[in-house]
């Protein structure tokens, strides 16, 4: 069973930066898209960033473009989102997804998610 295990999720004033992973467990890792999405105290979840099985291909939400970056370390197996110039409506769980076949926006694309990670954005 793949396991992913995020970190580096926090408390960060307006502007601050924060960058989280997720570890995967390896056993699909090196064949999988993966992606970052996000979800707000009622609200449903919504794409962050995905990024290809090489780290050559990335796509970002229009809300991040510009101020987060997605990239993976394939002898790590980990993925990596950092995150610049947050705002307040940032503030959500993070999740990262693996088990897609290419980079893609949409969760049911995904087979294997993160426990999430609190990311929180004071004003």
């Amino acid at each position: 069973q793949v396991q992913l295990v995020e970190s580096g999720g926090g408390l960060v004033q307006t502007g601050g930066s924060l960058t989280l992973s997720c570890a995967d467990s390896g056993r699909i890792f090196s064949n999988s898209a993966m992606g970052w999405f996000r979800q707000a105290p009622g609200k449903e979840r919504e794409f962050v960033a995905t990024i290809g099985t090489s780290g050559g291909s990335t796509y970002y939400a229009d809300s991040v473009k510009g101020r987060f970056t997605t990239s993976r370390d394939i002898t790590k197996n980990t993925v990596f989102l950092q995150m610049n110039s947050l705002k307040p409506e940032d503030t959500a769980v993070y999740y990262c997804a693996a088990g897609a076949m290419s980079p893609m926006g949409v969760p049911h694309g995904y087979v294997d998610w993160g426990q999430g990670t609190q990311v929180t954005v004071s004003s």
